[in-house]
């Protein structure tokens, strides 16, 4: 049985992981790459494994390496995550660093190191398995790690049904009228609403993100569009390359991701269908709530220095 590739990575998506850097050295030459195939193999002997594309660039120096290390990333290390995903770049450039056991770069700050040697390694269709010895390893219990979940960057939570309850509080409407609470049950409910009306116009929510945000912006680097529509590189790759097979996207070597005039117009439609499904959802508040709601919200994200 055939699959779709970019279809059947999309249900892969369904299955969280975690987002690690996986590092190697060969000879005087750092190596680097962007891995969510990490997982454990066995207690004792400490084994863990993960796999490697036989298109990547330094695959020889993974197939060879005798030691590597493991750097699962922090939630606040996207850009990380996002530079080891690249080719043809120093990707070490601005990346703190030290050195572990074979002088084999680690990722300061990441959520967690397992320095490996290397155990075994093994075909697995389009990919090397390579499985790692965990000779030392450490974590930090402050912050959490990232996550990738259904082609996007994520943060853990806990699920509240493992949250403590503890004593019934008096039902005094205070956590309804929390700010958080307020606007996770908005974004929900918004999102719930919304996203399914965009099939009318044939796409999904990566694909709206990315069209509208260049129709607001005009061209973008690929790196930069995967920073604002928050989805790694390796998954906007699909989606742009889905975008454009339609014909709505082109990629300029000196301009970055443009879009060609079918996804121009694709896009204003998209922002009118937008502008419209507000209008309509704003109809029971007066205008200066509806401003008042927007600039309140725009002053507590600069506040707290969300990225743009």
């Amino acid at each position: 049985m055939s699959f779709d590739t970019r279809d059947f990575r999309s249900a892969l998506g369904k299955f969280a992981t975690g987002v690690t850097v996986i590092t190697a050295r060969d000879g005087d030459d750092d190596h680097g790459v962007t891995a969510s195939s990490f997982n454990s193999v066995s207690m004792d002997p400490p084994l863990i494994l993960w796999s490697i594309d036989k298109g990547a660039y330094s695959l020889d120096a993974y197939r060879h390496a005798e030691h590597f290390v493991v750097n699962v990333l922090g939630n606040e290390q996207v850009d990380i995550s996002n530079r080891f995903a690249r080719r043809g770049e120093d990707k070490f450039a601005g990346i703190a660093i030290d050195k572990g056991l074979g002088d084999v770069a680690r990722v300061i700050g990441a959520a967690a190191h397992f320095e490996c040697r290397t155990w075994a390694v093994y075909e697995g269709g389009d990919h090397l398995i390579i499985v790692g010895e965990v000779l030392r390893y450490a974590y930090r219990n402050e912050g959490s790690a990232l996550v990738f979940h259904n082609g996007r960057y994520a943060v853990p939570e806990p699920h509240p049904l493992m949250l403590d309850v503890g004593e019934t509080p008096a039902m005094d409407g205070r956590l309804g009228r929390h700010l958080l609470y307020l606007m996770r049950q908005a974004l929900a409910a918004y999102r719930g609403d919304f996203y399914p009306r965009l099939a009318s116009l044939g796409v999904n929510d990566n694909e709206w993100r990315v069209l509208t945000l260049l129709a607001d912006s005009g061209p973008l680097a690929a790196d930069v569009l995967a920073r604002r529509v928050t989805q790694p590189l390796v998954e906007l790759e699909d989606t742009l390359a889905a975008l454009s097979e339609r014909g709505l996207l082109s990629m300029d070597a000196a301009r970055g991701v443009c879009l060609t005039d079918a996804g121009q117009a694709l896009a204003l439609r998209l922002l009118t269908m937008a502008d419209d499904y507000e209008r309509r959802l704003f109809e029971s508040l007066a205008e200066n709530e509806a401003d008042a709601l927007k600039s309140g919200l725009g002053r507590v994200i600069e506040r707290l220095g969300a990225p743009s």
